[in-house]
């Protein structure tokens, strides 16, 4: 009997358990699922090691990089490969985007009229990398529905622009898994509400004690055959990384 009971007891806790997990879940918001999902991916600082494929149907190119950076709003890239686009630094800082460009020995400010472009080359533009702020402070955010993806049960999460967001998406879905809040898929629309382009997260691995997808794919819906991949081969999440460091000076002498 004693054995039943101390049975029962567990059982009883575990589904008190179970049932205090899924008010929790409940009671997160759409904008706090996003912001979960954001920080798992990016820590409060963290330094990487990536490899960024641009893939078209008569060409293929590989792009290696290190990077590393602070929140949302500070990030420093540094292209490691191929040869001549080696020694070439990003930096992003505020609302702000630079280039160093050691070759001709000159630092760019990228303009406006160049955001739209792709960075270097890819369906990545230079406007996803100033604007990955926006994704949680320039849109209102709600839980359209759960939805399974690749066999996940996702949040699907609705993002509608505020009135006053400088944005150029008209509406953005994000699939993140209620499990582990890995952002799983997206899409972004136009004003017309026409799909521009999608993007899927796979290969998932424990990176530095966090379960992320370390292979990511962004797709145009208009480019068939086309697609970048950029795969994640190190990261270290919250190390000393102070705002000081993303600097035009230092922008000329990392490496």
């Amino acid at each position: 009997m004693k054995f039943t009971s101390l049975s029962l007891t567990i059982a009883l806790f575990s589904i008190f358990v179970q049932h205090i997990q899924v008010l929790n879940s409940q009671e997160l918001s759409a904008i706090e699922i996003v912001q979960m999902a954001d920080e798992k991916v990016r820590g409060k600082t963290n330094h990487s090691i990536l490899e960024m494929q641009i893939i078209r149907p008569t060409w293929n190119r590989t792009i290696s990089m290190k990077s590393w950076s602070n929140g949302l709003d500070y990030s420093m890239t540094y292209i490691t490969a191929p040869a001549k686009d080696k020694g070439q630094v990003f930096m992003k800082r505020e609302t702000e985007m630079w280039n160093w460009m050691p070759s001709i020995g000159r630092m760019i400010k990228i303009p406006a009229s160049m955001m739209s472009q792709g960075w270097m080359g890819s369906d990545y533009t230079n406007d996803d990398i100033l604007k990955e702020s926006s994704i949680v402070r320039d849109y209102n955010h709600s839980i359209d529905k759960e939805e399974t993806v690749e066999g996940l049960l996702c949040y699907k999460i609705q993002m509608i622009p505020k009135e006053e967001a400088a944005v150029i998406w008209a509406k953005v879905y994000k699939w993140i898994t209620k499990d582990e809040f890995i952002q799983i898929k997206s899409e972004y629309y136009d004003e017309d509400d026409d799909l521009v382009k999608s993007d899927f997260g796979y290969e998932f691995k424990k990176m530095d004690g966090r379960l992320i997808p370390t292979r990511i794919e962004i797709v145009p819906a208009d480019g068939e055959g086309k697609k970048t991949v950029i795969f994640l081969k190190e990261v270290q999440f919250d190390i000393e990384l102070p705002t000081s460091y993303f600097s035009q000076q230092n922008m000329k002498r990392i490496r």
